[in-house]
């Protein structure tokens, strides 16, 4: 594992988000620095894509600051933003491959979108990060001719093809099968100590993200439950925490969604669209 450096890429102080009148996170503090994998689990519905979206500027905090590289991420607009962005690589969770291309042109599209090098740089840089993942020799296939663990690569590849200094992964394990996903875990990691970049999981797969990062943030109830290493939080004693590492199916954590105004206003207008 990679040595930490002193200064977050990514800093949450103090930070709610919500969407309207639904708080879906309360007082997040977290940080992700240079050369480490962090995880940010949860259940479904806990606020992990949230935290996402908070990072990337697509939902601002209700309350307090998210920082990323240093800049408030609610100052930033228009041009600021593009270029913060930019700085950013995302593995999407269905990988959003561009299925009418082949597998170079999935990679290399952000290289013909944001820079301005040329076709033999191209092709250097999209087989030497198809090289990175396993599958230089299926640079020319099409998506429709490759595996769902494969096209995981693929999207591994095009998120990295910029060498970003922090890339973002949500739910990077889902549908893969074991040695897919073996082989997706050890990437993230690899990729993360070549590049000293900062890389987030947003994930509920306790096993193989333990297996890699360096910290947890384990959210739930709409707060931050706990935080630690993995040896940490597996030793700790809460019961949350414990039924969320265990998977066990009694315990604090609820199955029913929780009861929003938003939810309370659809129920009192339909009803009052039965009486009339």
């Amino acid at each position: 594992m990679t040595t930490a450096d002193p200064s977050p890429v990514v800093e949450f102080t103090g930070v709610s988000l919500a969407y309207g009148d639904f708080t879906v996170l309360r007082d997040v503090d977290l940080q992700v620095r240079p050369g480490q994998v962090v995880a940010m689990m949860g259940g479904s519905g806990s606020g992990k894509t949230t935290l996402l979206r908070a990072t990337t500027g697509q939902l601002q905090a209700s309350a307090g600051t998210v920082k990323v590289f240093g800049r408030d991420m609610a100052s930033l607009h228009g041009e600021a933003l593009r270029e913060t962005r930019q700085r950013m690589g995302v593995l999407f969770q269905g990988g959003a491959l561009f299925t009418d291309l082949d597998v170079f042109e999935n990679v290399a599209f952000p290289l013909r979108e944001h820079t301005h090098v040329s076709e033999a740089e191209i092709l250097d840089r999209v087989l030497d990060k198809l090289q990175a993942v396993g599958l230089r020799h299926a640079a020319h296939l099409r998506i429709s001719e490759i595996s769902g663990g494969m096209a995981r690569r693929v999207a591994l590849a095009r998120a990295v093809v910029l060498e970003p200094e922090l890339i973002l992964y949500d739910e990077p394990f889902a549908g893969l099968d074991p040695i897919s996903l073996g082989i997706t875990a050890q990437l993230i990691r690899t990729m993360t100590d070549q590049l000293h970049c900062a890389s987030v999981l947003i994930t509920h797969d306790v096993a193989e993200s333990f297996a890699i990062v360096d910290r947890v943030y384990l959210i739930g109830q709409g707060r931050l439950i706990a935080h630690g290493t993995p040896d940490e939080l597996s030793a700790a004693k809460d019961d949350y925490l414990q039924q969320f590492l265990q998977g066990r199916p009694d315990g604090p954590i609820g199955f029913h969604y929780p009861i929003t105004p938003a939810f309370e206003h659809w129920l009192a207008d339909y009803r009052k669209g039965l009486r009339a």
